[in-house]
C-alpha cells in the first residue's frame, strides 16, 4: 500500500484547519503521479474535494472510502491555528496534549486513529497494491499503527532515503512531498 497526501490547499498554507476546499493544482503533479503508480491494482481516496481532485491526477477512476476521510474538526473547521493560540489557547493546547480531548466539538486524534486502525485492518484482507490518497492526519494515524510497539523492526529505510526531524519544543518527522514550487507555467 501506498499512502499519498492530497495536494496542497489554501488552508495548508494559511496553517488553518480545514474545509471542503480544492487543491493547487499543478502539471508536474498530475504527469508525475500517474506515471509513478500506474502499476496500483486500485486507487482509493477520502470523500473530500482535495483528495478528489489529487486522485482524479492518476489518470484512472478512484473509489472514495468513507474511512479516509479527514479528522472531523467540529467548529474549528476553517479557523487558523494563530486564531485559536489568542482565542481558545487551553483548548489548544489540551487537544494537542490529550489524544482523547475533542474541545472542537469533532473527533478526538483518539478516535480519528480507532477509524483508521480499523481501515487497516479490514486492508489486509486485500490483495494487491493499494495507492490511498487522503489526509495528514489519516496518514499519522497509519504511521502510529505500523510503529507501534517494536517499532524499530517496523521501519524500512531505502538507500538514499531522507528523514527530516526538526525540533520546536519537540522533535517533528517531516515526511517530504514533490517540490511544486515553481511548477505552475
Amino acid at each position: 500500500m501506498t499512502l499519498i497526501c492530497h495536494a496542497r490547499t489554501v488552508a495548508q498554507k494559511l496553517a488553518c484547519f480545514p474545509t471542503n476546499e480544492p487543491v493547487e493544482e499543478t502539471e508536474l503533479a498530475s504527469c508525475s503521479l500517474a506515471s509513478r503508480f500506474a502499476m496500483a491494482s486500485r486507487l482509493i481516496c477520502g470523500p473530500e474535494l482535495r483528495s478528489r481532485q489529487t486522485a482524479a491526477w492518476f489518470g484512472h477512476e478512484a473509489h472514495v472510502d468513507e474511512a479516509l476521510r479527514d479528522c472531523d474538526w467540529g467548529r474549528w473547521q476553517g479557523q487558523s491555528l494563530k486564531d485559536l493560540q489568542r482565542n481558545e489557547p487551553e483548548a489548544l493546547q489540551a487537544w494537542l496534549e490529550d489524544p482523547h480531548a475533542a474541545p472542537h466539538g469533532g473527533e478526538s486524534v483518539a478516535q480519528l486513529r480507532e477509524r483508521v486502525d480499523a481501515w487497516l485492518v479490514a486492508l489486509q484482507a486485500t490483495p494487491g497494491h493499494v495507492v490511498a490518497v487522503t489526509h495528514p492526519f489519516v496518514i499519522r494515524a497509519a504511521l502510529i499503527q505500523v510503529v507501534q510497539g517494536e517499532a524499530f523492526h517496523s521501519l524500512d529505510v531505502e538507500p538514499l532515503a531522507a528523514v527530516e526531524l526538526r525540533f520546536a519544543g519537540r522533535w517533528r518527522l517531516r515526511l517530504s512531498g514533490m517540490n511544486l514550487e515553481g511548477a505552475e507555467q
